[in-house]
């Protein structure tokens, strides 16, 4: 039997940029859970003490808004991770500043509201 030899992709040129951008995209994906399993938690543990009804409320928008970032976050890391892939195969690539501040800010949104929630617990 002969082994045939198969041609490289398109993308198998590329290897490392590619395997850097699917770490680059997983990063994004665990820091959106992470965020969605930290607000379930400020939830749960809100709901075991005896607050106001505002404080209550506060929780919720918090919780409500981690869920919003999140998502927003998994939706554009994924549209970044395509159109970058397509980038490193066209050699075109430009790095993507704006969704990194929009994104960053995002999060640092989140962050500070729970930062701001617990300190008001103290």
């Amino acid at each position: 039997m002969k082994e045939t030899k198969q041609q490289p992709t398109e993308d198998s040129k590329y290897i490392q940029q590619h395997l850097a951008n699917e770490r680059t995209f997983l990063a994004w994906i665990r820091t959106s859970i992470a965020v969605i399993g930290i607000a379930f938690l400020v939830i749960n543990l809100h709901e075991k003490t005896t607050s106001s009804a505002l404080s209550t409320s506060l929780v919720q928008l918090i919780g409500a808004l981690a869920v919003v970032i999140s998502v927003c976050t998994i939706v554009f890391s994924t549209v970044s991770y395509v159109i970058k892939t397509r980038q490193i195969n066209e050699q075109t690539f430009r790095p993507s500043r704006p969704l990194i501040w929009f994104l960053a800010s995002l999060l640092l949104l989140i962050t500070g509201l729970f930062g701001y929630y617990f300190f008001t617990l103290l």
